[in-house]
C-alpha cells in the first residue's frame, strides 16, 4: 500500500492557472518586460529620484566608457602595428594609452557611484513596494483570505517584494551592457560585417540556454508554493515559543519531523531534479557557444590568410572579439535576471492588482452619524466550498442604548452575523444598514471584542488603546477601561505596570494567561468610544469572579451605549433587551428571556440544560 500524500503536496487546482501563466511564451514575455520595467523604475524613482538617477547615469557613461575604451584600443593597435621605428609606433599610441587608462579609471568611479547608490537606494525601493504591499493585504475583506489562491499569490508576492530593486539594477546593468555591445558591434563591423553575424551565431545557443534554465526556474518556483508555505508552517510549529508547550504535552516531536521530512524530501527531490535539467541545458548551451566561438575565429584567421583584412586589424578584432565575448556573456547574465526578476516582480503586481479588485469601494461613503437603529434586511452568507449557508435571510433590529444577545449552538451563525454587522465580511445577499444607510466597509463606530483574540505583542497600554487615534492615551481612561474588564489589578502588579511589553520573546517582556488576556481584550472594547460594542464570548477563559465582574460592566452600559452579547453561558443573557436565538444560519426565536423560556422552544432547552449541570453541581457538592 502505498504511502498516503499529504494534502500540500498534491497539485491543486489553482496551479494550472499559475502554470499557465508561467508557460507564457519567450517572446510573450520579453515583449511585455519593457513595461515591467518601467514599472519598476517608477517605483525606484518615486523612492528616490537623485539615487535612481546616480545609477541610471552611471550606467550610460559606463557603456560610453566601454565603446570609448575599445576605440583606443583599436586606436592603439593601429598604431603599434603600423610600419616604422619603434619609438615613433609607441608616441603614436600614448595619446590612445592615455585615453583608455582615462577610460578605465573613469569606469571604475563610476562602478564606486553606482554601488553607493544601490547601496542607499535598496532599502528606499524596499520600504517602498513593502509598504504598498502591506497597505493592500490589511485593507483587503476578509473573505478574500479564504481563498487558496490568494493566500498562494500573497505568498509570492511577499517574497518577490525585493524583485523590483533587483530588477531595477538588472535593467541598468544590461543597459549598460547593450551599449558595450554597440560599441563591440560597430568595431567589429569595420573590420567585416560577416564577424558580426558570426559573433551573433555564437551567442544565441548561450542565451537560449540562460533563458531556458530561467523558465524552468520559474515554473518550479511557481508549483512550490504551497510546499513553501508547509514548510514554513513547520518551522514556526517546531521552533516558536506559542507551540512549545503543546508540541511536548502531546509529543507532537516525532509526528512533525515526519511532516517535515516528507514535504522537505519532495521539495528535495524537485530541486535535485531542477538542478540537473539546469546544469544540462547551461552544458548544451556552452557546448555549441563554444563551438560557434571556435568558428569565430578559424573565419577570423581564414579573413586574415585570404588578404581581406591588414594583421593590425585582425589584432583589434581579436580584443573585440574577447570584449565581445565578455560583455555578451555580461548581457546574457543581465538578461537572465531581467527576465527572472520580471516575472517575480508580474507576481507583485498582478498580485497587488487582484487584491484591490478586493477592496470595499467605501472610500466615497460619509462619515456615519450617531447610531440610532441599526437593521439586519434578509441578510445571507455562503461560505465558498460550502452547500449550507453560513446564513440565511436573517432579519433583526437593534435601537441605540439596548443590550442585545445572539445565541445558539455551535456553527449557528452567531459570529458570522456580528461580523458581518461589523463590517468584517460581505454578505451574499441583503444589507446591514446603519440608520437607514447601507454601509458597505467596516464601520469605524463599531468596536469589536472577538472570541479568537490575538497576542499583540506591545505594551498593555497600547494593548487597551489599540487602533484609537491618540498615541498618548489618558492613564485615567486606560486604568477605568481595565478595571471595568478586571485588568486594572493585574496589569498593576506586572513588573512596569501599563508600560510592561506583553512578549516573553523580547528583553523584560511577559507573558500572560489565556484569561489575563481576555481581560486584556475586553479593556480594549470598553476604551473605544464607539457607539457599538460587539462582545464575542468575552469570558470563555475568566474565572467566576472576573467573569461577574465584566457582566457587571456590561449591565451598566445598558440604556446608555448600545452592546451586542454573544455567549454561550445564557445566564449573563437574562437581562440583555433583546434576545435573538440562531440555529443552523436561521433567526429561529426572538424576544426576551422571559418570553423565551415561556415559550418553551429552543432556548428554553438550552437554558434548562445549563440551569440543571448548575444544578446538579450544587446537589453533588
Amino acid at each position: 500500500m502505498s504511502e498516503p500524500v499529504l494534502p500540500e503536496l498534491r497539485t491543486m487546482w489553482w496551479e494550472s492557472g499559475n502554470r499557465a501563466r508561467a508557460e507564457i511564451g519567450a517572446f510573450t514575455l520579453i515583449a511585455g518586460l519593457p513595461g515591467l520595467v518601467g514599472q519598476a523604475l517608477r517605483v525606484s524613482w518615486r523612492a528616490d529620484r537623485v539615487r535612481t538617477s546616480v545609477i541610471a547615469v552611471s550606467a550610460l557613461l559606463s557603456g560610453a566608457m566601454a565603446t570609448f575604451g575599445l576605440l583606443a584600443t583599436q586606436q592603439v593597435l593601429i598604431e603599434l602595428f603600423a610600419a616604422g621605428p619603434t619609438p615613433d609606433r609607441l608616441r603614436a599610441a600614448f595619446p590612445a594609452l592615455t585615453a583608455l587608462a582615462v577610460a578605465t579609471a573613469i569606469r571604475s568611479l563610476l562602478t564606486v557611484a553606482t554601488g553607493y547608490a544601490q547601496n542607499s537606494l535598496t532599502p528606499r525601493v524596499n520600504h517602498a513596494v513593502e509598504q504598498r504591499l502591506f497597505a493592500v493585504t490589511t485593507a483587503v475583506p476578509l473573505e478574500a483570505f479564504d481563498e487558496d489562491a490568494f493566500a498562494d499569490d500573497m505568498e509570492r508576492a511577499t517574497r518577490n517584494s525585493d524583485a523590483v530593486i533587483l530588477l531595477v539594477q538588472a535593467s541598468f546593468d544590461l543597459l549598460a551592457s547593450a551599449i558595450g555591445i554597440v560599441a563591440v558591434g560597430v568595431a567589429v563591423v569595420v573590420i567585416h560585417p560577416l564577424l558580426l553575424l558570426a559573433l551573433i551565431v555564437a551567442t544565441a545557443p548561450r542565451l537560449w540556454a540562460s533563458l531556458h534554465a530561467g523558465r524552468v526556474r520559474y515554473l518550479t518556483y511557481v508549483a512550490s508554493s504551497v510546499r513553501h508555505r508547509r514548510l514554513r508552517l513547520l518551522h514556526d510549529l517546531m521552533a516558536e515559543r506559542d507551540s512549545a508547550p503543546e508540541l511536548r504535552a502531546y509529543r507532537l516531536r516525532r509526528f512533525l519531523l515526519e511532516q517535515h521530512d516528507q514535504v522537505m524530501g519532495a521539495e528535495t527531490k524537485i530541486q535535485i531534479d531542477l538542478s540537473r535539467r539546469i546544469s544540462t541545458t547551461m552544458t548544451i548551451g556552452s557546448f555549441v557557444g563554444g563551438l560557434a566561438t571556435a568558428a569565430v575565429y578559424v573565419l577570423l584567421g581564414l579573413l586574415l590568410l585570404d588578404g581581406q583584412i591588414p594583421l593590425s586589424a585582425a589584432a583589434t578584432c581579436v580584443v573585440a572579439l574577447q570584449a565581445a565575448q565578455r560583455t555578451l556573456t555580461s548581457s546574457i547574465y543581465q538578461i537572465d535576471r531581467v527576465y527572472a526578476e520580471g516575472q517575480h516582480f508580474r507576481d507583485y503586481v498582478v498580485f497587488l492588482d487582484r487584491a484591490e479588485e478586493h477592496l470595499p469601494d467605501d472610500a466615497s461613503a460619509p462619515a456615519p452619524g450617531p447610531l440610532s437603529v441599526l437593521r439586519v434586511d434578509a441578510v445571507s452568507l455562503r461560505y465558498p466550498g460550502r452547500e449550507q449557508p453560513a446564513l440565511d435571510a436573517v432579519d433583526l433590529t437593534i435601537e441605540a442604548g439596548q443590550t442585545v444577545a445572539f445565541v445558539g449552538e455551535n456553527g449557528s451563525g452567531k459570529s458570522t452575523l456580528a461580523a458581518l454587522i461589523a463590517g468584517l465580511r460581505r454578505p451574499s445577499s441583503g444589507a446591514v444598514r446603519w440608520n437607514g444607510e447601507p454601509w458597505p466597509g467596516h464601520n469605524p463606530r463599531i468596536a469589536v471584542v472577538t472570541q479568537s483574540f490575538y497576542k499583540w505583542p506591545f505594551t498593555a497600554a497600547a494593548n487597551i488603546h489599540l487602533g484609537q487615534v491618540e498615541r498618548d492615551p489618558e492613564q485615567e481612561r486606560l486604568e477605568e477601561a481595565a478595571r471595568r474588564a478586571a485588568a486594572h489589578d493585574m496589569i498593576a502588579a506586572l513588573p512596569f505596570g501599563y508600560r510592561t511589553l506583553l512578549d516573553r520573546t523580547f528583553a523584560d517582556g511577559q507573558d500572560l494567561s489565556g484569561g489575563q488576556w481576555q481581560r486584556i481584550t475586553a479593556a480594549r472594547g470598553f476604551y473605544s468610544s464607539a457607539d457599538l460594542l460587539i462582545m464575542d464570548e468575552p469570558s470563555s477563559a475568566l474565572d467566576p469572579r472576573a467573569e461577574d465582574a465584566l457582566f457587571q460592566a456590561i449591565r451598566d452600559r445598558q440604556g446608555v451605549t448600545t452592546t451586542i452579547l454573544i455567549t454561550h453561558r445564557l445566564a449573563n443573557v437574562r437581562h440583555a433587551d433583546r434576545i435573538y436565538v440562531l440555529h443552523e444560519g436561521r433567526l429561529v426565536e426572538t424576544g426576551t428571556h422571559d418570553d423565551l423560556v415561556r415559550a418553551g422552544g429552543r432556548y428554553a432547552d438550552l437554558f434548562t440544560l445549563q440551569a440543571a449541570g448548575y444544578r446538579s453541581a450544587g446537589g453533588a457538592g
